[in-house]
């Protein structure tokens, strides 16, 4: 279920106690998010009057007749005692994001937000790889968006690396395409939590790793290795190597 997001409202008073003390007074609304961030906003403009960023602790106090907001991170205090309330409610919250479909589980809407994608209402979250593009196209096995991906080559993947995961498929298309710069062996198609990479077949012996970058491979370097096409321009696979810089 969506987090809550309170809202109160009155003719408050409102001290913040830091650096120095302020004092104001006016009809404001306060409003406390699910990580504590404290609001109290005036009708001026855009910037509240005073606020609290994730706060340590956030104590609310009192009924329908009046209510008194303490928020305190270290020396600081935001407090808000409200001399008459005229609202205190709590309301369901989510990210925002930008649409890229519909949760095939609830019918809710999905959207990207900070590198993710989550439903707006069951709040299944999917993780993006660097560089991944949400598609039109959707996954015929369970109906989430497929993305596309650039590692060597574009794939189009679904959504839930459950169902379709980046690592076999870089594997099956460049597991032991290029040889280890170091010692002449394979490279081999290998992963970690949220990195796909090669590395060489004799490890421990050689212990040489290169990360496969978001581009694809275009060219070969004079090193031998391939040459990318990546956003910040033509890399070899190589990071490290001087002939394959531009």
């Amino acid at each position: 279920m969506p987090e809550r997001l309170r809202v109160l409202a009155g003719d408050c008073r409102i001290t913040d106690r830091g650096d120095r003390t302020r004092t104001h007074r006016g009809r404001v609304v306060v409003l406390i998010k699910p990580d504590n961030t404290t609001l109290v906003h005036d009708a001026d403009g855009y910037q509240p009057v005073a606020w609290l960023t994730r706060p340590e602790s956030v104590v609310v106090e009192g009924d329908g007749a009046g209510f008194t907001v303490t928020a305190r991170e270290g020396d600081r205090r935001l407090r808000v005692v409200a001399e008459e309330a005229t609202a205190s409610r709590g309301l369901p919250v989510t990210e925002a994001g930008v649409p890229v479909g519909t949760c095939p589980s609830d019918g809710g809407p999905l959207v990207r937000s900070h590198g993710d994608v989550l439903c707006l209402e069951c709040e299944a979250r999917w993780g993006l790889p660097a560089g991944a593009s949400v598609t039109d196209a959707t996954c015929g096995e369970c109906g989430l968006p497929k993305v596309r991906v650039e590692r060597g080559e574009a794939f189009h993947l679904c959504l839930d690396p459950a169902c379709d995961p980046l690592d076999e498929a870089v594997r099956d298309r460049f597991d032991r395409v290029w040889d280890c710069p170091d010692c002449g062996s394979d490279l081999t198609v290998q992963s970690a939590p949220g990195r796909v990479f090669l590395g060489c077949e004799q490890y421990p012996d050689c212990e040489t790793t290169l990360s496969i970058p978001a581009g694809v491979a275009v060219d070969e370097c004079d090193c031998g290795l391939p040459t990318f096409e990546t956003p910040s321009g033509h890399r070899c696979l190589d990071g490290t190597c001087a002939a394959g810089a531009e």
